[in-house]
């Protein structure tokens, strides 16, 4: 197989805002508030290099665990983002999709995430998809709920469930599966993050934290994911030959 081009659709694990801080003798805010920083210019740069959909790992639904405290710091982030920034992405043609369990929000979180999808649900630029209160164990049994009670309402039988029925069921139905996954932090795992989606993404970790992520990282990801060759379970074209 010949090695990919740009990959149409790359997410990221956005890892090492708080160890950034800590390095700097700095409270953890401080790491995600330059955190933010890096988003911005990732969103930037994604339609420059040829990336039609961006998902970014912005709150996994483990991270109520973390303090109250950091926690409010977070959705306090979050409201800024978008009220700050939602008119830049709307005026550079992105769409905003929000994927994760959006039952038991607190309305004002669900309401400014729901505006923004709706606003923007009409641009054909760059597809930000923000993974909120989402956890890929999560996504899989709730779609999975879903095909259940429709077997049981009768709209479809259970054999008739197959893989694409199923993708079908889940938060990114209408989204192309990531080519790329990137990791910032050195951390070489993917923390219950797409775990459907990502069975044959490419995946590249790199050391430095989340807010030290700039243009040239990003390009580094992507020449490396440039020189991978992606075989899905297949053969490569010289090992079918031999």
């Amino acid at each position: 197989m010949a090695s990919p081009g740009a990959p149409a659709h790359v997410a990221i694990i956005m890892d090492g805002n708080g160890r950034w801080a800590k390095a700097r003798g700095l409270p953890r805010l401080a790491g995600h508030r330059a955190g933010v920083e890096a988003l911005r210019q990732a969103v930037r740069a994604a339609p420059q290099f040829g990336v039609s959909y961006l998902t970014v790992y912005a709150f996994s639904s483990e991270n109520w665990s973390r303090p109250k405290s950091e926690v409010s710091d977070l959705m306090g982030l979050l409201k800024l983002f978008i009220r700050r920034d939602l008119a830049e992405l709307h005026q550079n043609g992105v769409k905003v999709r929000i994927i994760g369990d959006r039952v038991g929000l607190q309305p004002d979180i669900r309401g400014l995430l729901e505006d923004a999808e709706a606003l923007t649900a009409g641009n054909t630029g760059l597809t930000l998809v923000i993974a909120f209160n989402y956890g890929g164990r999560d996504e899989i049994v709730r779609a999975a709920s879903r095909l259940a009670n429709a077997v049981a309402r009768g709209e479809i039988a259970a054999e008739a469930i197959t893989m694409e029925t199923f993708s079908s069921a889940l938060d990114t139905s209408d989204i192309p599966d990531p080519d790329l996954v990137i990791r910032t932090s050195g951390e070489l795992r993917l923390s219950n993050f797409l775990l459907w989606q990502a069975a044959y993404s490419e995946l590249v970790f790199l050391p430095c934290y989340w807010p030290d992520f700039s243009r040239d990282h990003f390009a580094e990801a992507l020449r490396d994911f440039s020189g991978r060759q992606r075989r899905f379970g297949g053969l490569a074209a010289q090992d079918v030959a031999s």
